[in-house]
């Protein structure tokens, strides 16, 4: 240990009394900022590397760029085409621990050809640490960075204004950049703003304060950060858990795995499972391997209902929410594909635990990074910003941004290369679908069923993919006419519905209903039978009839058991669909 280092710990101490909670943040800016440096600076002074370590950064840094001085940016660059190039290529992350905080650090790209590897990094923090050259000031790219932290759901921001020692360590310098600052705060509506001036490569203001900057008065970088709360004052509403996984064991057990959002939940609480819209009582709850009467946010849990629900990868259990599925979204985009964006082409979009087909209806407008300015656009090229109508195949579980997080990001994969193409937020919502009543459906009294034989199948000439859209979204009851020919469907006028996941039959006569029955009333009148999606099932009995149905229950509907009874191609076909 150095002699120095007590004094260090020392001046750190001052004001803390104990030890605060993990910080993730980034740093980012322009190419050549000292992003790598800084944070090399930081695990070097800090005493944080190993022996061996710190002497193969001392010879490295023999052979370097700064003439025998140790180059601390050789602690994160650790691709050889990154040194080749002296600038950072992909995303170097770091795990350290102070004696006040631990701390993970994303050391992002500064080059504006790897802005999705720095938006990478940007998903993940809770802070961003955006450096500028002192010597340039605020820059296109720095802007550019600033908004895509922010788009990312950053709420907290140091802007580092680094090599003031190339600037003569001049307030002067500093307070004109921190003008342009406050005018990029005002932009972008930041928040939790801190400025220091600060030279990574002499560790001014880096761990601790700076004799050569004695009029700036606030804390160095280090402390700050060890200090900052960063905790989210406005807890998101109620309870909710996105469901990875069904866990089906054996067929006694159904167990809805996740991670808990937001909110808590204990066995007994009634939740709604979405967007089937049906309600259940929790059963059990586990975590881990261990059952627990309750569980909170950030939990992994399996959590089992009381009753049979219809719920899949994908779905969200809730309560105490406003959370509703949603047919399209309006969302902010960051494009990261090297194909531009055009309007009219169907992508995967992934949100929550949800991947569903989407079509990129409209551009509202794209986004000059440099000024902000909202410019009418047809396209959208990489590295670009824009305000987006989404149209979904069908309704998903998702919010504003702003009100839940996990349900209001997402991402959109391309259909062909499998690559991901933009990610954004939600920034609106509009189609609300309804309650589990009024969706397409029939219904009886109290006996309620999908209406999915009404779903139209399209083939994307562009992505060479089946698409599916559900038009119709009436409900339909005994002694209503129904449509029994659209695109990509024609049933004959007379036949018979099974919809299997509702426990339901409707009999069709002359293209209208005649009846509405549980299934286990349902008797088979050497009609056609369909399933609630609208493919044949190949019975001819009622023997028939109560095989399928007991095969369905042990089964719970296997690739098998759909592949022995049921045809696609019967009644339906798949509609070739151009983009507009």
């Amino acid at each position: 240990m150095t002699a120095e280092q007590p004094a260090w710990k020392e001046e750190r101490k001052r004001g803390t009394s104990k030890m605060k909670g993990l910080l993730k943040f980034i740093t980012c800016g322009s190419v050549d900022d000292g992003k790598s440096t800084l944070i090399g600076h930081i695990l070097y002074d800090s005493k944080l590397l190993y022996t061996d370590q710190e002497k193969a950064l001392e010879l490295d840094s023999k052979v370097g760029s700064r003439g025998g001085k140790i180059d601390y940016s050789l602690l994160l660059d650790g691709l050889m085409a990154e040194r080749e190039q002296g600038i950072t290529i992909d995303v170097a992350y770091r795990y350290f621990t102070t004696d006040n905080r631990s701390f993970i650090v994303a050391d992002t790209p500064g080059h504006e050809e790897y802005t999705r590897n720095m938006a990478v990094g940007a998903s993940f923090a809770d802070l961003a640490v955006i450096l500028i050259d002192a010597t340039q000031g605020v820059l296109v790219q720095t802007r550019r960075h600033a908004r895509i932290c922010k788009l990312m759901g950053i709420r907290y921001f140091v802007f580092a204004v680094n090599k003031m020692d190339l600037a003569g360590y001049d307030e002067e310098v500093f307070n004109k950049i921190n003008g342009q600052i406050e005018e990029l705060k005002k932009e972008l509506s930041l928040e939790n703003v801190q400025v220091i001036p600060l030279s990574a490569t002499e560790g001014d203001n880096v761990t601790v304060k700076s004799e050569n900057i004695p009029w700036y008065k606030g804390e160095a970088l280090l402390p700050y950060l060890e200090n900052i709360d960063v905790s989210e004052k406005n807890e998101e509403q109620g309870f909710y858990m996105p469901v990875q996984r069904v866990c089906r064991p054996n067929h006694s057990f159904r167990g809805f795995q996740g991670q808990i959002e937001s909110g808590s939940i204990s066995v007994g609480d009634e939740l709604i499972t979405l967007p089937s819209n049906e309600k259940a009582h929790v059963k059990e709850i586990i975590v881990g391997d261990k059952s627990s009467d309750t569980a909170f946010k950030g939990q992994p849990v399996t959590i089992t209902l009381d009753k049979e629900v219809d719920v899949s990868r994908g779905c969200v259990l809730v309560k105490g929410t406003n959370l509703a599925p949603y047919g399209k979204l309006t969302v902010s985009l960051l494009w990261m594909d090297d194909e531009p964006l055009y309007t009219g082409k169907d992508y995967i979009v992934k949100l929550g635990t949800k991947s569903i087909p989407g079509v990129v209806e409209k551009i509202n407008y794209a986004v000059d990074v440099n000024t902000g300015e909202h410019i009418k656009a047809e396209s959208l090229t990489k590295n670009g910003i824009a305000l987006c109508e989404i149209q979904l195949a069908e309704p998903i579980v998702a919010d504003k941004f702003e009100y839940h997080k996990t349900l209001g990001e997402l991402i959109l994969i391309d259909r062909v290369s499998n690559m991901t193409s933009a990610c954004g937020v939600v920034e609106d919502l509009s189609e609300k679908a309804g309650s589990f009543s009024d969706r397409a459906s029939f219904k009886n009294g109290d006996l309620e069923a999908r209406g999915d034989i009404f779903e139209e199948f399209y083939y994307s000439v562009e992505s060479l993919s089946v698409l599916k859209y559900q038009p119709v979204k009436n409900t339909y009851t005994i002694g209503d006419e129904i449509p029994t020919e659209g695109e990509s469907y024609k049933y004959p006028d007379t036949f018979d519905i099974i919809v299997l996941r509702d426990g339901v039959a409707v009999s069709v006569r002359d293209k209208k209903i005649k009846d509405i029955v549980e299934v286990s009333q349902y008797k088979y009148e050497n009609t056609p039978v369909v399933n609630g999606r609208g493919f044949e099932i190949k019975v001819n009995s009622q023997e028939d009839v109560e095989n399928f149905l007991k095969e369905y229950k042990d089964s719970e509907g296997s690739s098998q058991f759909f592949s022995k009874w049921m045809n696609f191609d019967t009644y339906r076909k798949v509609a070739l669909k151009a983009s507009k």
